[in-house]
């Protein structure tokens, strides 16, 4: 069963995902040879890809001979079946497009709920596919409390080199009970490499913050999002209403070190700011394209400056790029991370699933930000800052977005 629209964020192991249900691939076996079970999971496993992975060359690879390859090798367990999914993806050298086994897969999806367990980082791998790389820390997490912040590399968990570690690898290492201490070998430009020793915790993922704040006599609704959860559309939603009642002027939206997370979640979220306006388009490796839209009913045209950061990835980055682009909103901060790739995921037997990359998104200017990000408006850096200094004097990013929002403030409302 395929489950899509996943912007891919790992958080210590975790995935937010789309659902959307579809029909599953089913596999036709040869009258000439009966596959074993755990050659069927591999078997699907690779019909999935072929079907819908977003490169057409498969990294240049030959994937009909590695079907062929594949098939005269002896599975004799569960495991087996496993580690051949794994080496076949492997050739694909994209970590995002990744063979989850049962317990992985259970925690995917469990945790897309609203809690985690670990220590709070999101997590992707650098642009070689080499070092594991933090796109954000959770905010009020343990690694927020402890410094970590976007773009450190992740060099080792517990003194192990993380270098051959795929993302759910790692999670896996970073996970473990309450209370229990987890150490991370951090490289960072300009500094020297340390360790951080982490206490993982129950982290609640609650991620809107909302309060009215009075600027040189101006009523600011100040919303900070903190990812695209299950819970975000409904918070969003309350949020703005009730600053509404409360006659803010306008807004700010707070996207820093926002990694992301369901693809539907950022286009609703959209729908709040945008009247009759593309937010986005999906497209496949036929070079389809998809879009979303929003419809007539955006709960304020107020004006509206976003804060993005190095941190702001993935359905931040759509939600930045379609409110850039439709001329809603201007972005303050930093270029964002550049995450614009979209997997999808799919149910396999014994309960063990597949992540793969089937599209690319685009602003509704067509530009592609995977790698690259969106470059704000007003460019304004900022050395990280703690979860008590957001919005705040010591706030630089905050304070060029008031600043910015009052010069549209004093112009005459239409």
């Amino acid at each position: 069963m395929r489950k899509t629209g996943l912007l891919h964020v790992v958080l210590l192991g975790v995935c937010a995902v789309g659902i959307a249900t579809f029909l599953s691939l089913g596999l036709v076996n040869s009258p000439a040879f009966a596959f074993t079970e755990q050659q069927k999971l591999v078997m699907e496993v690779w019909r999935i890809v072929n079907r819908a992975y977003l490169d057409e060359t498969f990294n240049h690879q030959n994937w009909w001979f590695t079907r062929e390859k594949t098939l005269k090798r002896p599975l004799n367990s569960w495991d087996d079946a496993y580690e051949e999914a794994q080496a076949m993806l492997q050739k694909l050298d994209d970590p995002y497009t990744r063979f989850l086994p049962p317990e992985q897969y259970q925690s995917l999806q469990t945790n897309t709920s609203g809690e985690l367990l670990g220590v709070g980082l999101q997590i992707a791998k650098d642009d070689d596919n080499q070092h594991l790389q933090v796109i954000a820390p959770i905010v009020g997490s343990p690694a927020e409390r402890a410094g970590v912040s976007p773009k450190d590399a992740i060099v080792a968990i517990n003194g192990v080199s993380t270098q051959s570690f795929s993302l759910d690898e790692a999670a896996a290492r970073m996970r473990g009970p309450a209370g229990t201490i987890v150490t991370l070998g951090i490289e960072r430009t300009g500094l020297e490499p340390f360790e951080v020793n982490l206490t993982r915790e129950l982290i609640n993922l609650n991620p809107v913050f909302s309060e009215l704040h009075s600027e040189n006599g101006h009523s600011v609704g100040y919303i900070r999002l903190g990812q695209f959860n299950g819970n975000a559309v409904v918070d969003i939603r309350t949020a703005l209403t009730e600053l509404e009642q409360q006659n803010a002027a306008g807004y700010i939206l707070d996207l820093r070190n926002n990694p992301g997370g369901l693809l539907q979640a950022g286009i609703e979220i959209a729908r709040l700011w945008l009247d009759d306006s593309t937010i986005v388009y999906t497209v496949n490796r036929q070079g389809i394209l998809e879009s979303f839209d929003a419809g007539p009913d955006a709960l304020t045209q107020k004006p509206l400056v976003l804060l993005v950061n190095n941190g702001t990835a993935s359905a931040s980055e759509i939600l930045a790029g379609a409110l850039q682009d439709n001329h809603r909103a201007q972005l303050v901060g930093e270029t964002t991370f550049g995450k614009g790739l979209i997997q999808s995921l799919f149910d396999l037997p014994h309960g063990s699933g597949l992540a793969v990359t089937v599209a690319k998104y685009e602003t509704p200017d067509h530009h592609d930000i995977n790698k690259l990000g969106i470059t704000p408006d007003l460019i304004v850096t900022s050395e990280p800052l703690t979860r008590n200094q957001f919005a705040t004097s010591e706030d630089e990013q905050y304070q060029a977005a008031v600043e910015t929002l009052e010069q549209t403030l004093v112009q005459p409302m239409t």
